[in-house]
């Protein structure tokens, strides 16, 4: 059954090519970073499923006025399992959106046209999103018609899921999934995100840091370069801010985790917004963002009671105010190493890469965190070749096959 199923995959390059050559030709990008939406590369998707003869397909539309259509869509596809459905099933997510090219002139190719090449470092099709996360979808769907084409039956139901709006929150995709059909998981359900991994495929991420991405606003006195008497300087308050919160979250938060890489919590100031446009204006008013992963013992809330405390401290020894709202927050509990899914995922990865893969922590979000807090069990895994989100971002074919094969198996188990 194994050389069958790793045969046809194998058989099937000329189709991972077509479908992947498609879907970059449907840019998927948020409106939140200028885009329409996946509406386009949904619609073709589902069609093209049916076509190969994956037909059992449900759509949830999440309502977005922004977006084209004024949905941003979600799709499932369906292959029935061998066992009754209260035994769980295997969901395999992977997103239909991406981010923005970047800087054209930096492209060597039209990215929203898939181009093969076949010099070193291998096989590979060029193009924006074709690793991330064309690539899991690919292979989700090469795992799927192995199944379906020779006549093989998986033996939890497999779902396919291919959700909108991960590159910018999920707040319309699996977040408005979970939030608006929490009837759609259950309970002994485990998902695979083929989204994140490194390249010889032998880390499987089963935990993820805790999120917080703050914005920080410090209100002084505007006034004349030359008379900071006369003034409160935001940005001098802002900067120390910047400083503090950064040094004394790290010593707070500091243990050591080494599951994580880094295997600390990190704590880093990163966009500043601009405030006065010339050089002699002392500013009254300054924004910067901080970027927080945090290790998971370390509660959000405990985390925002110190920054409370750094921030009055702060506002009270410059003479300011200071405010702050968080664009992002989360955090969910680990899969346990020991699960079923980690098992038998590491189980296949050594039949077909020939490797020994071990759990991981993360400090990056996926679509896992928003499962694990409804108590479903996550793996995010995939062999990849580590280009997302660049110019020129590939994905090699190798890697397309053979993590379908590595799903495929999954199936079977």
């Amino acid at each position: 059954m194994r050389e069958q199923i790793f045969a046809w995959i194998d058989g099937a390059v000329s189709l991972a090519v077509e479908l992947q050559t498609e879907l970059t030709k449907r840019p998927a990008v948020s409106p939140d970073s200028g885009g329409e939406g996946e509406l386009d590369k949904c619609v073709f998707l589902e069609n093209w499923l049916r076509a190969q003869g994956i037909t059992q397909l449900e759509r949830y539309d999440a309502p977005d006025e922004r977006a084209k259509g004024g949905i941003r869509p979600n799709l499932i596809a369906t292959i029935p399992g061998s066992e009754d459905d209260s035994h769980g099933r295997l969901w395999i997510i992977s997103h239909t959106d991406v981010v923005p090219p970047g800087e054209i002139s930096l492209w060597k190719t039209d990215p929203w046209t898939a181009v093969e090449a076949k010099d070193p470092p291998g096989h590979r099709i060029i193009g924006r999103g074709v690793e991330d996360n064309q690539q899991g979808l690919t292979s989700s769907v090469l795992a799927a018609l192995a199944l379906i084409k020779l006549g093989l039956q998986p033996r939890r139901t497999l779902k396919l899921l291919f959700v909108a709006d991960e590159e910018v929150g999920s707040k319309f995709g699996i977040g408005w999934l979970v939030q608006n059909h929490p009837g759609l998981f259950h309970k002994n359900d485990m998902a695979l995100i083929p989204d994140g991994g490194d390249s010889k495929g032998e880390t499987i991420q089963i935990a993820e840091k805790n999120l917080i991405w703050a914005r920080f606003v410090t209100r002084g006195v505007q006034a004349h370069g030359s008379r900071p008497d006369q003034g409160v300087n935001a940005h001098l308050a802002g900067a120390d801010l910047a400083l503090q919160l950064h040094h004394r979250l790290s010593e707070l938060f500091g243990e050591r985790d080494s599951l994580f890489e880094p295997n600390y919590s990190t704590f880093q100031p990163t966009k500043r917004e601009a405030n006065v446009p010339n050089i002699n204006t002392i500013p009254g008013e300054d924004v910067f963002c901080m970027d927080m992963r945090v290790l998971p013992r370390y509660p959000v809330r405990t985390v925002l009671g110190e920054i409370d405390r750094i921030t009055g401290e702060l506002a009270a020894a410059h003479n300011v105010t200071i405010e702050y709202s968080l664009v992002q927050s989360s955090e969910s509990p680990a899969t346990p190493a020991e699960a079923p899914l980690v098992q038998s995922l590491a189980a296949a990865i050594a039949q077909v890469y020939g490797i020994t893969a071990h759990p991981i922590g993360i400090g990056g979000g996926t679509v896992a965190a928003d499962l694990r807090r409804t108590g479903i069990d996550c793996a995010a895994w995939a062999r990849v070749a580590e280009t997302l989100h660049q110019p020129n971002e590939y994905v090699l074919l190798e890697n397309i096959l053979g993590d379908a094969k590595v799903m495929a198996l999954l199936a079977l188990a």
